[in-house]
């Protein structure tokens, strides 16, 4: 209680001191490489992470998957795959934070030069409020984006924040703690509740509410820039290929481990279900937006338990009407959006040398470059 009152008497003085301070305006300027020329009009912009899926052929060689089918439909609605495609960094939040701000860790901050610095925040930081946000936002878009489960990559506080009703079923992320962390634990132990299951209810909560809202942001006015991290095929593995309900807790091991084989079924269900989804929003955005919008359709890195240089195979897919002669096979993120700025809002920005880098899990800075052997079709 003293140490509640006392946080509590520290918080109102800040925020006396706050409003009785003269308050500057501290919103992004206009970006100089920018000129849009007079009359354009401007896309929205739609930026899908698919959270590690891979590139047709890793999904070929490493699983016997063919989605073929799936690239197919998206060059018949105006799509450009680059099929030789790297991510430039192996994890989520070193590739968001790399694509977002349109460039290599290693010219945004010494921090990030640093090979013992084992420190995220900067990252996580750098990537809700990146350059891409602060550009589009200085010349009129609005930012959207969807709730994750993971904190570190949740832009909450974008012009418009999607999440789920609260009503929804399944416990939240803090209730699922207390259970691991209170003698509640031994309701598991007993087989009267599965962590696991409810946890995986709520990614597939996240999931669908992120596939039903395709049509009401089609319609919305703009600009706006949407921002759209979708984590399957990432486990946990909640999707058969239909969509059906699938256990997450079926395909770990007693270790809490994903066995290969078992990750590969994992995989490859939630695969096939999200090509059905992608392919469904992105005719609807397509057909239903006012002005043609601009898509990407990008994985952050490959699946796991993959060789090295492997885990750098992405999809990357992207709808630029009138623009798609700018693109090319090996394309990385780090050029995407300096692609799209440059095409649609008169920017000037030189195109970077597509480089991938390999970092430990536990040392996110300690880069080595891996080469980009892929020759194409």
């Amino acid at each position: 209680n003293i140490i509640t009152f006392g946080l509590t008497l520290f918080t109102t003085g800040q925020l006396v001191y706050w409003l009785s301070t003269p308050q500057e305006d501290t919103g992004p300027s206009p970006d100089p490489a920018l000129n849009i020329p007079a009359g354009q009009s401007l896309p929205d912009i739609y930026y899908f992470i698919v959270d590690s899926y891979g590139r047709s052929d890793l999904l070929a060689s490493a699983y016997h998957y063919d989605n073929s089918e799936f690239i197919d439909h998206l060059r018949g609605l105006g799509f450009y795959v680059a099929e030789c495609s790297q991510s430039n960094y192996v994890r989520t939040d070193v590739s968001l934070a790399s694509s977002l701000n349109m460039d290599y860790l290693q010219n945004m901050d010494e921090m990030f030069t640093d090979i013992d610095n084992t420190n995220r925040r900067l990252l996580w930081e750098v990537l809700k409020h990146s350059q891409l946000r602060q550009v589009l936002e200085s010349i009129g878009y609005e930012t959207f984006a969807f709730a994750t489960g993971f904190s570190w990559s949740e832009v909450d506080d974008a012009d418009v924040y999607l999440t789920p009703s609260p009503l929804w079923s399944g416990l939240t992320e803090f209730e699922i703690l207390l259970f691991e962390t209170t003698p509640l634990r031994h309701l598991e132990d007993l087989d009267i509740i599965s962590l696991k299951q409810l946890e995986g209810q709520r990614f597939r909560e996240r999931t669908l509410f992120i596939f039903d809202s395709m049509d009401g942001l089609a319609r919305m006015p703009g600009p706006k820039f949407v921002f759209i991290h979708i984590i399957p095929p990432h486990p946990p593995f909640v999707f058969g290929p239909n969509g059906e309900e699938l256990n997450p807790q079926d395909f770990l091991n007693e270790q809490n481990q994903y066995p290969a084989r078992e990750y590969a079924e994992g995989y490859v269900s939630q695969a096939k279900f999200i090509n059905a989804q992608l392919e469904s929003a992105a005719a609807t955005l397509i057909n239903e937006s006012a002005t043609p919008p601009v898509i990407i359709i990008q994985g952050d890195h490959g699946p796991w338990m993959q060789p090295d240089n492997r885990r750098f195979w992405i999809l990357n897919a992207y709808n630029l009407p009138d623009h798609q002669d700018a693109l090319y096979q090996t394309i990385s993120p780090v050029n995407s959006f300096r692609v799209v700025l440059n095409a649609y809002l008169g920017g000037s920005y030189e195109l970077l040398e597509d480089i991938s880098y390999f970092s430990p899990a536990k040392r996110p800075y300690d880069l080595k470059a891996i080469p980009n052997l892929c020759t194409g079709r």
